[in-house]
């Protein structure tokens, strides 16, 4: 009776952690979007006064904006382990190298997020920094914030690598639709175009869509159907045996 137990929930087990996957996919993409939203229209290109003004006006918005860029960077940290549970079978390496990249994007994520938090400090401290003048500082808030933008470059080609690595691996499961596999793997592909920064700005508008419906895509399908149980266990099988 035990051992039929412990075989019935280790028949699930690939199941509910594609479901758990979904919902910190979810949660991930969700408080990402809520934090763009908040810091919409409080940095203004060029104009380092407009952007400081902005900044202190709205503090606690921004503060609010910055709690959910961490709490989506969490959120994807834990779909990286599990994506890296789930398609372990298919092929142990690629699957760990997959969730590498998608961490390392996360910690230069975390460095940008510092990074955007740091005008704040400037802005905002309670004793202003010596030997800046107020237009200086100003101007120093921005650099840093351009210097996020930067960082940002470098987490999307991270992830480009990692939603490669990700769309092969589903391809190849068939524990999982190939469709979402090939269309990871272009996902990744337009996140690599950011290897060549002035390319990737005009290309943008396309590769936000072409991200976009991935990642819902992604999502949806992990919540509603999860894997195939039978196909992953034949596959993590025939892993043990090889």
């Amino acid at each position: 009776m035990k051992t039929t137990a412990v075989r019935q929930r280790w028949a699930e087990a690939p199941q509910r952690q594609a479901r758990i996957a979904g919902v910190f996919y979810l949660l991930n993409i969700l408080t990402i979007l809520l934090a763009v939203f908040f810091f919409r229209g409080l940095v203004v290109p060029r104009d380092p006064a407009a952007t400081a003004a902005n900044i202190q006006r709205h503090e606690s918005l921004f503060r609010l904006a910055f709690a959910l860029e961490l709490i989506s960077t969490t959120c994807s940290i834990v779909v990286a382990a599990l994506f890296y549970e789930l398609l372990r079978p298919v092929n142990r390496s690629l699957s760990l190298v997959a969730a590498f990249f998608r961490l390392v994007a996360c910690a230069v994520a975390i460095v940008g997020y510092l990074l955007q938090l740091a005008p704040l400090v400037i802005f905002g401290g309670t004793q202003p920094l010596d030997g800046f003048k107020p237009e200086e500082l100003q101007t120093l808030g921005l650099v840093l914030m351009r210097l996020r933008g930067s960082a940002s470059d470098v987490v999307i080609v991270f992830f480009g690598f990692h939603f490669v690595a990700i769309g092969y691996l589903i391809f190849q499961s068939t524990f999982l639709p190939r469709g979402l596999g090939v269309l990871a793997g272009l996902g990744g592909l337009g996140g690599l175009i950011f290897l060549a920064p002035p390319l990737a700005r005009i290309l943008f508008p396309f590769f936000l869509a072409v991200g976009l419906v991935v990642e819902v895509s992604l999502t949806t399908w992990l919540l509603a159907k999860g894997v195939n149980n039978q196909r992953w266990r034949e596959k993590a099988s025939a892993a043990e045996c090889g």
